[in-house]
């Protein structure tokens, strides 16, 4: 096979390789991202409930207060009871005594109520706060294992650099030059293999004449269709066996 194939051939691998880095950097990052989200979730649901707990005693306050407005009132018209002088008094005083009671039946039942809610809501944030302990001590063992995996994929990736580098230092700069054009439109498609007398990179079939000096590998071949550098693929697989 052409030497400046093989070296274009290995080039085109380390920098599909590199670029696959920081799509996995990221992929462990998002694994820790999840949980993050989720724990950030229930420290906005423990807020927001510690907001309505606060509205809940708020308004159970006020119902205490007016409660003890409407007992005072009861009392005064206790006291007015003893200097009634007609019947039409005595029936305003009922009256007045009638919606007192009734107001105060209300305002305890919701003081219940609000009790009753605000015991659920307590109960509900003591499960947030669990969920939440529980999460942040998941997102420390995911923290440590994702950092574990970064520093493997960065020793991997430096390893890749390094090789990528000394492949360099011997290669021809115009064949290079050549290399580089192409990788700037095909990316990391620049060099790619014939399968089933195709272009990998185009999928388009390749005549005759193409495709038999792809076997050869004597020269490098250009796809007549989209212009990547074309390789016979199981030739190269050999090659890398046997090396």
């Amino acid at each position: 096979m052409n030497k400046y194939l093989q070296d274009l051939i290995k080039l085109s691998k380390f920098d599909t390789s590199i670029s696959m880095f920081e799509p996995k950097i990221e992929n462990e990052k998002a694994k820790l991202a999840t949980f993050v989200e989720t724990a950030e979730d229930i420290k906005a649901s423990i807020n927001a409930l510690y907001l309505e707990v606060d509205d809940i005693k708020s308004k159970r306050s006020k119902n205490n207060v007016h409660l003890s407005e409407l007992k005072s009132k009861l009392d005064d018209i206790s006291k007015k009871n003893d200097n009634i002088q007609t019947e039409k008094e005595l029936k305003a005083l009922q009256l007045e005594e009638e919606i007192a009671k009734e107001q105060i039946t209300f305002a305890n039942e919701e003081i219940n109520r609000l009790d009753t809610l605000s015991e659920s809501k307590e109960e509900t944030l003591k499960e947030l706060q669990e969920q939440l302990t529980e999460e942040e001590e998941s997102i420390k063992d995911i923290q440590v294992a994702v950092d574990n995996t970064i520093e493997e994929i960065n020793k991997e990736r430096n390893l890749v650099y390094q090789e990528r580098s000394e492949l360099l230092e011997k290669f021809d700069n115009k064949i290079l030059t050549f290399y580089e054009k192409i990788k700037r439109w095909a990316k990391d498609s620049a060099v790619v293999p014939v399968k089933k007398q195709a272009c990998y990179g185009c999928h388009m079939k390749i005549n005759d004449k193409t495709y038999a000096e792809v076997i050869k590998s004597e020269e490098i071949v250009n796809c007549p269709h989209c212009g990547r550098i074309l390789y016979k693929e199981d030739e190269i697989e050999e090659q890398t066996q046997k090396a």
